[in-house]
């Protein structure tokens, strides 16, 4: 399968794409050494230590997003202009989407600052800039860029919601580069260690179809669970949404982590 816009056609899709042990002394050996005489300070102090310890295995635990993030396919819209930017909309109309990705090393939780997050993605009627397709032309760079994370391994854009075409689901395609270098506004040199796609709540997508110029999409949309590509590791990179104003159309942020292998190769 490939993943390739809608432009008012009916093209079928081609993408492919532990227990918690107290430390020290137990409620019992506690009551034991004090010979039984201050059994509400044992039993206090035992507790204490009780809450302490759990805390410090908590902290020890890795983070629930803490794992390797699924690959998932390029598809065939990816274009290696690695402008560095944050703001990535070009003018285009849609609803204000600031993007936070936060990467990690899968293997030590630890943030990857300077990572190259590279981003793009189709506007509100399922068009990607780039290509001479859907009112597109290859010379346009709207809805594409990079940015480095910062000492907490954060990457934040300033976009738009994306639209959708047949055949697939919301998403933006996502590329992590490492060992690269930034000079007169472009990512040069490095390598790919992460190549994947992010997802949206679908209580949010119907409500985004019902705003313009989406609803002037006339693509039938596909949703989440009947996405082959989402279906294969996309829940794992589905954005958690929130609300900028009371009105949908005042914008959303949407966050999400990666857990990588700053030493991988494609």
């Amino acid at each position: 399968m490939t993943d390739i816009p809608h432009h008012n056609t009916a093209e079928p899709q081609r993408d492919l794409e532990p227990s918690d042990v107290p430390a020290g002394a137990t409620r019992r050996s506690v009551i034991a050494a004090l010979g039984g005489a201050t059994l509400g300070v044992a039993t206090g102090l035992a507790a204490t230590q009780a809450t302490a310890a759990t805390k410090h295995q908590a902290a020890a635990r890795p983070a629930a997003a803490c794992v390797l993030t699924p690959e998932q396919t390029e598809g065939p819209y990816y274009l290696d202009l690695e402008t560095v930017r944050k703001d990535i909309t070009e003018g285009k109309a849609g609803v204000p989407l600031a993007l936070r990705v936060t990467v990690v090393d899968a293997a030590t939780c630890a943030p990857l600052p300077q990572t190259a997050v590279d981003i793009w993605h189709c506007d509100a009627l399922g068009v990607y800039s780039g290509y001479a397709a859907g009112g597109s032309t290859p010379d346009t760079t709207f809805l594409r860029g990079v940015l480095l994370t910062d000492s907490a391994g954060v990457a934040e854009f300033t976009t738009v919601y994306p639209g959708w075409y047949v055949g697939r689901a919301l998403h933006i395609h996502v590329k992590t580069h490492a060992g690269g270098t930034v000079s007169n506004g472009t990512y040069h040199g490095g390598h790919v260690s992460h190549t994947g796609q992010l997802y949206f709540p679908e209580a949010y997508n119907t409500r985004i179809a019902a705003l313009s110029p989406y609803r002037n999409n006339t693509a039938t949309r596909t949703l989440n669970a009947r996405d082959g590509i989402y279906r294969n590791g996309g829940s794992s990179t589905l954005l958690t949404l929130t609300q900028a104003g009371s009105g949908l159309d005042k914008g959303v942020t949407g966050t999400v982590v990666l857990g990588i292998d700053p030493a991988a190769t494609p």
